[in-house]
């Protein structure tokens, strides 16, 4: 007997968590307060919400709508909004492919420091992270974790799962902000510096910096928001759920930054120049916790278990757009196609966690890419130069070419709500502002590379991008693509 239901989420609370666990991971809990405290402070934080209202909103409901409006993978939604324009969706499967090779490292490591917090973390990165066996295992763990929970499915893995890691993020970051506010000496000043804005010190590249972190935090130009927007039904309504899940991920990168400023000033100052990048998670902050005595061991587990689920929640949307399009395009089982995904990402993984033991934060002689670690050369190329296009082109196909008027009424048929003061104000910013912000950020990140002398970054995104248009245009321009039926149909094959 054929099933009639069909690929998708089964709630609208379920999609909203599990859309807000994509955005929600080590960009919110790490990213955020380092690229604030990197920023100035409380002027950073005002600059991140404007660019999520400004940016992040009308991006996503337009990569959401898009997934939506023929519930498929990106290369066919992309081709339904033009069909000389499925190349984009080939990039849009492509960034989350390389981003996953070195977020599952990092996933590893936060295994590894939550499974080691009773032993105690201070000191122990060297000797890890150039542990390449020790690396590998806990990289595969982590791998093996997102692998069971995708390969159960969209609503038995991916939302059953978000449904109950999400709310156990938002307790223990709770839990944790309430210590570090309790702490006394230094938390004063701590609270100061993150929420008593001084303008004085803003510049042009802190606003590139506010808005690339909205962009990199919302998971926007990488295909997850439109792969989890095919997956909505009638029920769901995308500007409702847009506006949930901007708020929760903004209230957790906010939470993050009280719980991790006024713990900084108590406990070392100097570290509040933002200077210490990645190394404030995997270094500063062990040593924090040891220097709490008894109960550092215990805040340390719960922080690492809160990290590792971010982990988790942003890695199974990373996964879930290779997946969907290896299940549609080569129509085959979603086991198989989540395993030949995990054995990929984690060949190549092997690379970035060697390189980053080494050049990225140890900073020795290792294996790198044109001057860079691994991991710091996949970061460029996707998140500097790919994605900013790929969202370009999200509301640049909405604006110019399917039109906003006929986007806003498809929303409408679907199910989604929006008042006609609402959908003016989208037009504009989807068709001008926005696009014009995204462009910004492009093009702020190009010179930022090419300054730095990362030329490699630029060409290598190029011609990647080049691939992909060739690939397009000779196999899949005018081939049958899939759609999310095609899962429903692979499993009343078996």
């Amino acid at each position: 007997m054929p099933e009639k239901k069909k690929v998708g989420f089964a709630s609208s609370f379920g999609f909203i968590m599990a859309a807000a666990g994509s955005a929600i991971g080590l960009g919110n809990l790490w990213g955020f307060p380092y690229k604030t405290a990197k920023g100035g402070g409380a002027a950073f934080v005002i600059l991140y919400i404007l660019s999520v209202l400004l940016l992040g909103a009308v991006t996503m409901l337009s990569e959401m709508h898009i997934g939506k409006r023929v519930h498929a993978n990106p290369v066919t939604a992309y081709k339904s909004v033009s069909r000389k324009a499925g190349w984009f969706g080939l990039v849009a499967v492509l960034i989350p492919f390389f981003i996953t090779c070195y977020y599952c490292v990092l996933g590893g490591w936060t295994v590894k420091y939550a499974l080691n917090s009773f032993s105690g973390n201070s000191g122990i990165i060297a000797s890890f992270s150039t542990n390449t066996g020790e690396v590998i295992l806990y990289t595969a763990i982590f791998v093996a974790l997102a692998l069971a929970i995708i390969g159960a499915g969209v609503e038995g893995g991916i939302e059953k799962l978000s449904k109950i890691l999400m709310p156990a993020l938002f307790a223990i970051l709770l839990g944790i902000v309430i210590y570090s506010l309790s702490l006394g000496e230094g938390v004063k000043e701590g609270i100061t510096f993150y929420l008593k804005p001084d303008f004085s010190n803003i510049s042009f590249s802190t606003v590139l910096l506010a808005m690339g972190q909205a962009f990199w935090s919302l998971s926007l130009g990488m295909g997850i928001m439109l792969t989890y927007g095919s997956y909505c039904g009638q029920d769901i309504n995308l500007v409702r759920s847009t506006a949930m899940i901007c708020i929760f991920d903004t209230l957790v990168a906010l939470l993050a930054g009280l719980a991790i400023f006024p713990a900084v000033a108590h406990f070392d100052p100097a570290l509040l120049d933002g200077s210490k990048g990645l190394a404030l998670i995997y270094i500063i902050l062990p040593q924090v916790f040891e220097s709490m005595g008894a109960i550092g061991k215990i805040v340390s587990f719960f922080f690492f278990t809160m990290v590792t689920i971010a982990a988790l929640t942003s890695i199974m949307s990373l996964y879930e757009v290779c997946t969907q399009f290896v299940l549609q395009k080569f129509h085959t089982h979603r086991k198989r196609s989540i395993t030949i995904v995990s054995i990929l990402c984690l060949i190549i993984s092997i690379p970035v966690g060697i390189s980053l033991g080494h050049v990225g934060i140890l900073e020795e002689s290792s294996p790198a890419l044109f001057g860079l670690d691994w991991l710091t050369f996949f970061d460029e190329v996707t998140n500097t130069v790919l994605m900013p296009i790929c969202a370009l082109f999200a509301c640049i196909g909405i604006g110019w070419i399917l039109k906003p008027e006929v986007a806003i009424r498809e929303m409408r048929e679907e199910g989604t709500v929006i008042s006609d003061t609402l959908a003016r104000v989208y037009t504009i910013f989807v068709k001008y502002i926005t696009p014009l912000l995204i462009i910004v950020i492009e093009i702020g990140g190009l010179k930022s590379e090419i300054q730095a002398g990362n030329i490699g970054v630029v060409v290598t995104a190029v011609v990647l991008m080049l691939i992909c248009i060739a690939v397009y245009f000779r196999f899949y321009v005018n081939a049958y693509t899939g759609t999310n039926d095609d899962e429903r149909l692979v499993k009343n094959e078996l």
